[in-house]
């Protein structure tokens, strides 16, 4: 359940030399899908990117926006972004609880179904279709909606997720203004961010509960427990606080680099 680093500047150009990872981190990162949950986000931000350019009436110019939407995905730099926020909070981390979990028990089998889970949401009937049967669920308190009320609050998914939205809506507002989009005090911005917290914290509840109950069906409710259980402990948590450190980075520069690029692109047609 992902939902962004260290001063990476997607659409600038900037290298850098990427990091020596331990050997550990590797295993665990592979372990948990990272490498898989980037390429899906890729494809998201793909189609996120065609829709902002239509709203924001940059998609005319042509080529240059789809590029410049792709290159700003690009998936090289959106690993490397959730990989050195991922060490910074793992660090010294006891990694062989997380290890047995996700390469010898059941956590192997949980990352599959979310990968699954997450490609088939790219279709939006697959995705109105997890909601509602959230609904129906939420209303009828059933077992199994309990036992995965009990994963979100572990792992306080709708407050990770709520943040990280928020910070990368600023960005993205950060991002208009410095390309002279737009010209609003930063307290403005903030305040405009806030009064979009609570549709985007219903919103965020639906898609988190909609996609684990759809993504965790074939799971029984022993290994669902498990998987609770893992998250209430310090590996879990930390491991939890890494996986929102890095993503929620990730997030915020993609953000800001649309918000620029937007700019510029509205710049453009004005000439």
């Amino acid at each position: 359940m992902l939902r962004p680093l260290a001063a990476l500047t997607f659409a600038a150009g900037v290298t850098f030399a990427p990091p020596t990872w331990a050997a550990p981190l590797d295993d665990l990162a592979a372990a948990v899908g990272i490498p898989e949950v980037v390429a899906l986000m890729r494809a998201e931000g793909l189609d996120y990117g065609a829709e902002l350019g239509r709203d924001m009436g940059v998609e005319g110019i042509g080529p240059s926006w789809q590029n410049t939407v792709s290159e700003i995905y690009d998936a090289a730099l959106m690993e490397e972004a959730v990989r050195a926020g991922f060490d910074e909070v793992m660090g010294d981390a006891d990694l062989g609880p997380l290890l047995a979990f996700f390469e010898d028990g059941p956590g192997a089998r949980f990352v599959d179904l979310e990968l699954s889970a997450r490609e088939a949401m790219l279709d939006e009937s697959v995705e109105e279709a997890a909601r509602d049967g959230f609904r129906e669920m939420e209303a009828a308190e059933t077992p199994r909606y309990q036992l995965m009320r009990d994963f979100v609050e572990a792992n306080d998914l709708i407050e990770w997720n709520v943040e990280g939205a928020l910070n990368a809506s600023y960005a993205f507002y950060a991002g208009l203004s410095a390309g002279g989009a737009i010209d609003v005090p930063e307290d403005e911005l903030l305040a405009e961010v806030w009064a979009s917290e609570p549709d985007v914290r219903e919103d965020t509840r639906e898609w988190v509960y909609g996609f684990l109950l759809m993504a965790y069906g074939p799971m029984s409710d022993d290994d669902l427990q498990a998987y609770t259980d893992l998250s209430q402990t310090e590996a879990g948590q930390r491991l939890n606080r890494a996986l929102f450190r890095g993503f929620d980075l990730m997030y915020t520069d993609i953000s800001r680099a649309l918000g620029l690029a937007t700019a510029r692109a509205q710049q453009s047609q004005e000439l």
